[in-house]
């Protein structure tokens, strides 16, 4: 394959103009690099100690809804996909709510029987 043909700049199918280029992806990779070093730095903190698991969720939230959305391709797919995909996250959310509840409610996992 010659460089000209592995370059995006020439491709002209329409579903491929509303992606990003390859340097945008970098671009992202990096931003997530950063925030994850951000998390590992976090960690060591002592003064934020109190709020150490909200601000790693909040990071976590970010991270996940810029992997969702640019490697996953759902910024630039149609919006029935993204729906999908946030129904099932929501879905997913509210199940684990709902065993957790009933964990925390009956006092924790029943014994093992016969074992």
């Amino acid at each position: 394959m010659s460089e000209s043909q592995t370059s995006m700049e020439h491709v002209t199918d329409p579903h491929m103009a509303d992606h990003p280029s390859p340097r945008k992806y970098v671009n992202v990779a990096i931003i997530l690099a950063i925030v994850t070093a951000i998390e590992v730095a976090i960690y060591y903190v002592t003064a934020l100690e109190d709020l150490l698991v909200p601000i790693l969720l909040a990071l976590a939230v970010i991270k996940f809804v810029m992997v969702g959305m640019y490697f996953m391709h759902l910024k630039f797919d149609s919006h029935t996909f993204r729906r999908f995909f946030v129904t099932g996250i929501i879905l997913a959310l509210c199940v684990f709510g709902v065993v957790m509840a009933m964990f925390f409610t009956r006092g924790g996992p029943s014994p093992l029987v016969g074992g």
